[in-house]
């Protein structure tokens, strides 16, 4: 191995790869990977281990658990077959909607040759391959009434600002507007202390799929909790339209905030919308977040919300930053609300 190779810190690697420490560490005591160790005793990853704790990571996207992962690097790969046939299933479904826009593109030239222009939503609609709801309408108070517009929608967007910023006004109305939408609010965990379990007895097939995500989630260094079952309930329903969570990391320590992101983003092609309020760093890592993510940010003054790129420089980037802490920070802070003096 070259002395120049790269070696990471447990943290370190955890980041890179888009996981918790704590994953990392179930990986290990699985015997799935094995980092080496340095003088003093410490983890540390290389190329090597780095590439094996990547083929892991690659394996969960589809939904596999531990036990399926270790088959495959054992040599038994017939459990991936289930996990390829949905994936394919997700990706024909794209082609399909690619093609209906190949198909509409051709029509508005056949009508341009003949001197008819298409119409302004149409042509909106073909340049969202994915088909996906676009919303637009007059801010809410405590803004002016300002014109708020998001032309396409990701499978992941993330609402924060600062406390009185207005976020949970703008996801309310971002849930009235999308039609079928969902709004979770904070009453989702009303009911903290009771069987969670309970209020799933009537309907196997989506028990089923919480039991399974609970397991993925547990796997990858979550704890299970109500909150936890409370928010799978909700992820897990068969719904088309979008869902609008608020503070979605109140009641779930570090590293299930950690476990449920990453499972939140590898949902696959065609998942629903999600909206997701946050002021937690594990929930919104800036460094973290890629294609099919978009960030919304309420500003403290009431400025309009704006969409801020994840990159240093971007508009908005160092305010984004600024309202956002770790979940132990978050703790310290449940409950806290901003007064302000009721709409004139």
């Amino acid at each position: 191995m070259s002395s120049s190779a790269e070696f990471l810190n447990p943290s370190e690697a955890a980041r890179r790869l888009g996981v918790s420490t704590k994953a990392l560490r179930l990986y290990e005591q699985r015997g799935l990977v094995a980092p080496l160790r340095t003088a003093a005793g410490w983890r540390t990853y290389g190329p090597t281990e780095m590439a094996r704790a990547a083929e892991i990571v690659s394996l969960r996207a589809l939904r596999l658990s531990l036990a399926q992962v270790a088959q495959v690097f054992d040599g038994e790969p017939q459990c991936l077959e289930p996990a390829l046939a949905a994936h394919q299933t997700a990706l024909e479904g794209q082609i399909g909607q690619l093609s209906d826009s190949v198909d509409k593109l051709r029509r508005f030239r056949a009508d341009l040759a003949k001197g008819k222009a298409p119409a302004g939503h149409d042509l909106a609609q073909m340049l969202d391959p994915r088909g996906g709801p676009n919303i637009a309408f007059n801010l809410p108070w405590p803004w002016g009434g300002e014109r708020f517009e998001l032309n396409v929608i990701p499978p992941l967007t993330y609402l924060t600002g600062p406390l009185g910023s207005g976020k949970t006004r703008l996801a309310k109305k971002i849930a009235e507007t999308l039609p079928g939408a969902e709004y979770a609010g904070l009453e989702r965990l009303a009911e903290e202390g009771a069987d969670a379990w309970e209020y799933l007895e009537a309907d196997p097939k989506l028990r089923s799929r919480v039991e399974g995500a609970m397991a993925w989630l547990i796997e990858d260094g979550a704890s299970a909790s109500f909150a936890l079952t409370s928010l799978l309930t909700l992820l897990e329903a068969e719904l088309s339209s979008a869902l609008v969570v608020d503070m979605i990391e109140q009641g779930l320590d570090q590293a299930s905030q950690e476990a449920l992101i990453g499972y939140l983003r590898n949902r696959g092609l065609g998942a629903r919308p999600l909206f997701l309020l946050t002021r937690s760093n594990a929930i919104l890592d800036v460094a973290a977040v890629g294609a099919g993510e978009k960030i919304i940010l309420c500003p403290a003054n009431h400025s309009r919300p704006i969409e801020v790129k994840p990159y240093p420089g971007a508009a908005g980037y160092e305010a984004l930053t600024s309202c956002l802490a770790s979940p132990e920070v978050r703790a310290r802070t449940e409950g806290v609300i901003a007064l302000r003096p009721s709409q004139a």
